[in-house]
């Protein structure tokens, strides 16, 4: 066989490769990450969550999460049939971007968000831990949002459907374009935010360490939180040090994977745009459009495995709270049926 032969099968075995990986198991990860999402909506709603703000900043990524797999797996199931619109329809095409990488920031973000008000609250030093409330989440969840609108912006101008001789059939219509949105999905969106999770879990990871060596009598003065001037009990003190060590354990597993599963994605998208394939390499282009598909998936995995992660690692917190929640549901379902 020829050398040319085989460099034939080759790409097309890499791109019937790229085909069944947009066929099939985007279908499962639809499936298992809006039911993960929705059940962690309704678990995080339950009163004895939502009133932490670490809770409320991962209730609002389970809802982008909603958002990011509805809004940009679809496409990625219908391209593997040779059905998705984004690609020959320009408005289709402008809002499917939008609606995808401004959901994956917000997701991002909260995250990012759910961090810092664990580095707060288990901070040593009262001003940093009282910033740490309801009021400040609402805040930070505007300016996150705020800042979404304006970094992805340009897709509206910048995208187009039906492109040829690029990665993708619905991407920026010019260089100018695809540099500075996937400089700006890569940064703004991904690395950015994985950066700040890396930064403010080391510093709480620190805090966590030198509160446990502090005296208990000086533990319980932090800790405590003045309900109607008096100070909790002790058995509420222990439920308060419960809920914090378990949201943190959650919170860390889930910034580990979402740096294995997000991170491959951006940097791809930074290579790509420096270094783009010549129209005439198939080969390269075969591999590139492979990696971008596997990497795509893996980027959209890391928006419905919130729900799994804290199932394993919530602890008897987060598992009660999904108990209740699945009693309640039965309940409901039982008193219609007897209609």
């Amino acid at each position: 066989m020829s050398s040319s032969n085989a460099s034939a099968n080759l790409i097309a075995s890499l791109n019937n490769a790229s085909n069944l990986v947009n066929q099939y198991p985007p279908i499962f990860i639809f499936i298992f990450g809006i039911i993960g999402n929705l059940l962690n909506i309704l678990v995080l709603s339950q009163r004895s969550l939502r009133s932490n703000p670490s809770a409320v900043f991962f209730l609002a990524s389970s809802l982008a999460g909603i958002i990011v797999i509805i809004g940009g797996l679809t496409s990625r199931m219908m391209s593997g049939y040779g059905l998705d619109l984004t690609l020959t329809i320009d408005w289709i095409c402008k809002i499917r971007n939008v609606v995808l990488y401004s959901s994956r920031t917000i997701l991002l973000w909260m995250i990012v968000l759910a961090t810092i008000d664990r580095w707060l609250s288990s901070s040593v030093n009262v001003t940093l831990r009282q910033m740490s409330t309801l009021k400040n989440v609402r805040r930070s969840i505007f300016v996150v949002l705020i800042y979404t609108c304006l970094i992805n912006a340009p897709i509206l101008y910048c995208y187009e459907a039906g492109l040829t001789g690029l990665l993708r059939g619905c991407y920026g219509s010019t260089l100018t374009c695809r540099l500075t949105t996937d400089l700006i999905y890569a940064f703004g969106t991904t690395l950015l935010p994985l950066m700040l999770m890396l930064i403010f879990g080391v510093l709480a990871i620190n805090n966590v360490r030198h509160m446990q060596s502090r005296v208990r009598a000086v533990t319980r003065v932090v800790l405590s939180i003045e309900t109607n001037n008096e100070p909790m009990r002790p058995n509420e003190q222990s439920r308060a040090r419960k809920t914090d060590r378990q949201l943190f354990k959650m919170l860390l597993v889930q910034v580990i994977l979402l740096f294995l599963l997000t991170g491959p994605h951006a940097g791809l998208k930074v290579y790509s745009s420096f270094v783009p394939v010549p129209a005439s390499d198939l080969l390269e282009t075969a591999i590139q459009t492979l990696l971008l598909n596997v990497f795509t998936l893996l980027a959209f995995i890391a928006s419905g495995m919130p729900f799994y992660i804290y199932t394993l690692t919530g602890g008897s917190l987060f598992r009660k709270a999904l108990l209740d929640v699945v009693k309640t549901i039965i309940q409901k379902f039982l008193c219609c049926s007897c209609f």
